[in-house]
Order: structure tokens, then sequence, then C-alpha cells
């Protein structure tokens, strides 16, 4: 009997991660291992029980699974990464490829959609949601540079230019630099501005 895909789930809708993994297991090639509702939660659980694949959500309490990914992938060589998202920007899908997921699928996706996929990126393929490629594809690459999108998202709750240089170790000056940069790139009249374009884009 050929020995059936082990999948990690990290979800934080307990709902959700209960139906999808009830739904997977249906499947009689897929098994799941663990379920976990933390970003930060991830690398420990994914370690403890070794799963072929992990089925990563973007937006998790404790640390985003954009963040994870690379992590993951040294962490427990060989694993597979599966983004299942509702958020299907393009940002998001060009940092997680770039980070080495094998797929990108948002929950709207039939559960049946999902299960091919994992198998797919089993055997060594790649799997996005083909509207979203597309669009990735017309939104072109990210404008922005590293340095560029933490200072925007260090000065997303109103920290002063003075807060933004300590939390990143810059003198004011190359934050000011670093913020005129972003928000010249993304056409925007100010950093609040580029802040939700950068947002909406899926670039933080």
């Amino acid at each position: 009997m050929t020995a059936r895909i082990s999948i990690l789930i990290a979800e934080d809708q307990g709902m959700m991660r209960s139906a999808l993994a009830s739904l997977l297991e249906l499947e009689d090639d897929l098994r799941v291992v663990a379920q976990v509702a933390r970003g930060d939660g991830v690398i420990a659980a994914a370690q403890r029980v070794r799963p072929d694949v992990v089925l990563l959500d973007i937006e998790l309490p404790g640390r985003s699974g954009l963040d994870v990914i690379d992590e993951l992938l040294r962490a427990v060589p060989g694993v597979r990464v599966v983004m299942v998202t509702t958020f299907g920007r393009p940002g998001y899908l060009r940092r997680a490829m770039a980070a080495g997921a094998s797929g990108f699928l948002v929950k709207d996706d039939p559960v049946e959609q999902l299960a091919a996929a994992i198998r797919e990126v089993m055997r060594g393929g790649i799997v996005v949601d083909p509207a979203l490629s597309a669009q990735a594809l017309a939104a072109g690459p990210d404008p922005l540079s590293e340095r560029e999108r933490q200072v925007l998202v260090r000065g997303a709750d109103g920290a002063t230019i003075a807060d933004i240089a300590v939390g990143l170790h810059l003198s004011e000056s190359t934050v000011r630099n670093y913020l005129s940069a972003a928000i010249g790139k993304l056409g925007a009249r100010n950093r609040s501005e580029a802040l939700g374009i950068a947002r909406r884009s899926g670039w933080v």
C-alpha cells in the first residue's frame, strides 16, 4: 500500500481548520498529522511531526506565514509548502514563491483542487491559482526594497521618524530617504497612502 501524504495545517480560524482537515482526510492518500493556529508555532510542530506538506495561511497571529517559509524549509528539509489564503494579492504570491513555496491557492478553491495541488507538489510540481498568477504578471515586480518595506511598516501605527530610526538602527535622514523613495515609487502623496497601496498589492 502506498504511504499517505502527511499534512500539517496552519490556520488561525478553528472552524476553517477543522473543516479543511476533515475534508482532506476523506481522500484515501492524504493524512492530516497536525494542526496549528499560530505562525510562531509552525516550525516546532513541523519539526515534531515531519509532514510531507504544510498548508500555510498568511495572516496568522504571532508570525506571518510569509515570514515562516524560509525557516520552515531549512528546519524540515524536503517539506513542501502550499500557501492557502484569503488574501490573493500579487505581491504575496511573488514573496511566497521567492521564499520557496511550492503552491499558492485561495480559500475559495474547492477542496478537490487543493488535494490535487498537494499531490502535484509532492511530484515536484508548482501549483498557483491561475487568476492570481495572471494578476501578478499584470502587476509587475515589487518596486520596493527591503529597507523601504521596513520603514513603511514601522511607521504604520503613527511612529515618528525618530522612532523608526531607533527601531531599525538607522539615522533619521536615512529613514527619510527610504520613506521618500517608497512614496515616490508608489506614486503616493504621503507615507500613509504609500503603505495602503503596498498593502493592497501584497508588497508588505
